[in-house]
């Protein structure tokens, strides 16, 4: 094969490799960096990251913990430059978030969209009162005082509210078989 047609081939192939795995990242760097302009940041600075170092890639291996890899490395050069957001990070807490999201694509199921389906009727089966809570605090990133005052709550309730949801989902996602039990 000449230069030109492998080049075209590692095109298509981190293409495919791109789609196939955009959604768990984007999934990763929201677990570990809370705003949304910054997901994005590092979602493209690692994009680039990975097609540049493309040759390193070993195919014989997944992607998925390859370009995980290197959006971690982006996460804590991210909050070195900037410690007035207030988050300790270390190797330690992503090395979790690692386990954490390569155990859900791990699960039986086609894809990671599949899985954020599951979780999405998981949320729409939620009783009207958790919906609202779990929409407020995660899906507009309200702080959980904000949620309380909004609902016109006290702020203990919407915790509790919180973490019955979360229990609720966690329940329907492993009857969906989209999780195991969970380890700590």
């Amino acid at each position: 094969m000449d230069a030109e047609a492998q080049k075209i081939d590692a095109h298509a192939v981190f293409e495919i490799l791109v789609r196939e795995n955009a959604a768990m990242l984007r999934t990763y760097l929201r677990a570990a960096v809370r705003d949304a302009a910054d997901v994005d940041d590092l979602f493209q600075e690692a994009m680039i990251v990975a097609w540049r170092r493309l040759d390193e890639f070993d195919r014989s291996r997944p992607f998925g913990p390859w370009l995980r890899g290197i959006a971690g490395r982006l996460v804590m050069a991210h909050f070195r430059k900037a410690p007035r957001r207030g988050m300790l990070w270390d190797e330690s807490l992503l090395e979790h978030l690692d386990r954490r999201v390569q155990h859900i694509a791990d699960r039986p199921g086609d894809t990671w969209d599949d899985k954020i389906e599951a979780l999405q009727e998981c949320i729409r089966a939620l009783p009207d009162h958790y919906r609202e809570t779990i929409r407020h605090r995660y899906i507009e990133d309200e702080p959980a005082a904000r949620v309380a005052a909004g609902l016109k709550l006290s702020l203990e309730t919407v915790k509790k509210r919180l973490q019955r949801a979360r229990a609720r989902l966690l329940d329907c996602l492993q009857r969906k078989g989209v999780v195991a039990e969970v380890d700590g």
